[in-house]
């Protein structure tokens, strides 16, 4: 699967490079050369599956030239392994034809869990194996920040840096972002909005060899390997 630039002006990569890369270098956004399709059968051989084994499939055959099947499953395992249902997005009746599914189960209590989670470990992994470190930076209104500190204070290979707007995000979100105690992650808050935020990161990318010297990397939707992942949920 190779992924290409929406601008077209960026090197075609593979699924981990561009993974590690966020924000293609031509400012455009990774997105895949062509959309695999499902087959009814594959379609119906997901019910009654564990989810992170479903979500396995579904994500597969955008990931499998970079991961083996084995390696794909473990991967899924371990980003579903934090959450606190064991149906990890149960389906609630909540009337005669009325059902809800809950996306509240994941470490921080948010549906940004679930990309993050496994984003964590898939970004790890390709670093750990290439012997490389990576600087992640990010904006957030709150709970993607939340999210991502939660999912990569373990990882190894990253040092983590996601700027909030002062006063815009909930007392929960500050504190589940500022109280952290992993010397790799770091929450900084801005004076002023959310899109402050979004500009100084979209701005360190535009600085080309600020970004190769820092290894820069994105979790905010600028990553293709969030939306992926993001997709299985709605599969």
């Amino acid at each position: 699967m190779q992924y290409v630039s929406t601008r077209g002006a960026a090197p075609t990569l593979g699924f981990a490079d561009a993974l590690l890369a966020g924000l293609a270098r031509d400012g455009g956004l990774y997105v895949p050369l062509s959309v695999p399709h499902f087959a009814p059968d594959a379609i119906r051989a997901l019910r009654g599956l564990p989810y992170p084994e479903a979500a396995a499939r579904i994500i597969a055959p955008f990931v499998e030239d970079d991961f083996g099947s084995d390696e794909i499953g473990s991967l899924s395992e371990a980003a579903h392994a934090g959450f606190g249902h064991p149906a990890i997005a149960p389906l609630r009746q909540i009337d005669g034809n009325l059902f809800t599914l809950e996306l509240f189960h994941g470490p921080t209590l948010a549906f940004k869990d679930f990309a993050m989670q496994w984003l964590g470990q898939a970004m790890n992994r390709v670093l750990r194996q290439r012997g490389a470190r990576a600087t992640i930076v990010g904006a957030t209104s709150g709970d993607t920040g939340a999210a991502a500190i939660e999912a990569f204070a373990e990882q190894s290979q990253v040092e983590v840096f996601i700027l909030y707007p002062q006063g815009r995000v909930s007392d929960v979100q500050r504190r589940q972002m500022t109280t952290v105690s992993r010397p790799n992650v770091h929450a900084l808050a801005i004076e002023g909005s959310f899109d402050d935020c979004q500009r100084i990161v979209k701005a360190l990318f535009g600085e080309l060899s600020f970004r190769d010297e820092m290894r820069l990397s994105g979790v905010n939707s600028i990553n293709w390997a969030r939306i992926l992942r993001r997709s299985s949920i709605i599969s």
